[in-house]
């Protein structure tokens, strides 16, 4: 985190869009390694899986917490309204048209290029957008930057590999469906980049680039990892009631954004609320033994 930070002050570009660029393709690479692995060995389940369930540990977990601990965050990140809005509008609309596709039922490779372009897309438009809008100080450290970002994507890979190695074999025990595995054990795993850069950026008044964090790599996984993954292998939706969550938890995190500090605690902790009885379904809904 600190190496995009310092990034972002050397060459003008705004710390929103370094989080939703750079860092979300780094802490997104271990979805991209899970899903498109998964997806190469026939595990659909866990490819789409992860995906979904790392979109709604990204905004109901990761995001709430940050926000509990600092309701005030967004206010003082120092990002433009404009700015907030434009990362905010592109999240949604990467998750719309997931949405869309996914009520055929099935997730072929159409989506997936349709998904690769729209990425494509969107990432031209952060781009053009991407000079320098805010006045935020942050500490830059040269050229080691660059080293920075470089380990830090060796050991997100590395760490996530383990963590998700562990959790699959534990669940696989109970007898839990590919699918349940990765909306939960796995997308909680490798989701943990995002949870450890996120606060860490939020401890340290960097608060753009923990929001962009979250909403880059939502757009990541959902247009990218999940792009990758269909073009590998078709998905089949397995319950409709998972994409309605990763909708509901999309639209749930303007209060996050926009609301006032004083309403932003409270809808933290229903988040996280949300986010633990929706767990709770997601093991409930299938028998385990």
């Amino acid at each position: 985190m600190g190496g995009g930070s310092g990034l972002a002050l050397r060459h003008s570009i705004s710390p929103a869009l370094i989080g939703s660029t750079i860092i979300a393709f780094g802490t997104s690479l271990p979805e991209l390694v899970v899903s498109t692995n998964a997806a190469a060995t026939g595990n659909t389940g866990i490819a789409l899986g992860n995906v979904i369930g790392s979109n709604i540990a990204n905004i109901a977990l990761v995001l709430a917490l940050c926000t509990f601990i600092r309701p005030g965050m967004v206010a003082d990140s120092g990002t433009s309204r404009s700015a907030l809005t434009r990362h905010t509008v592109l999240m949604l609309v990467a998750t719309a048209v997931f949405a869309l596709f996914a009520l055929s039922g099935t997730l072929d490779s159409l989506a997936g290029v349709v998904f690769l372009i729209l990425f494509a897309g969107i990432l031209i438009v952060l781009l053009r957008k991407g000079r320098e809008e805010e006045d935020v100080e942050i500490e830059s450290h040269g050229w080691a930057d660059i080293l920075y970002i470089g380990l830090g994507l060796v050991a997100v890979i590395i760490g996530a590999q383990l963590v998700v190695d562990g959790a699959v074999t534990l669940a696989e025990v109970f007898g839990v469906p590919d699918f349940v595995i990765g909306v939960s054990v796995v997308a909680v795993g490798t989701s943990l980049p995002e949870l450890a850069t996120s606060l860490v950026a939020a401890v340290r008044d960097e608060g753009a680039i923990s929001i962009g964090n979250i909403l880059g790599s939502n757009i990541f996984n959902l247009l990218l990892v999940l792009g990758i993954s269909l073009l590998l292998a078709p998905a089949a939706i397995g319950s409709t009631i998972d994409i309605i969550v990763v909708v509901l938890i999309s639209v749930a995190i303007l209060p996050l954004l926009f609301a006032r500090p004083s309403v932003v605690r409270g809808w933290s902790v229903l988040l996280l609320l949300g986010y633990a009885a929706y767990i709770a379904w997601s093991f409930g809904a299938v028998p385990i033994g």
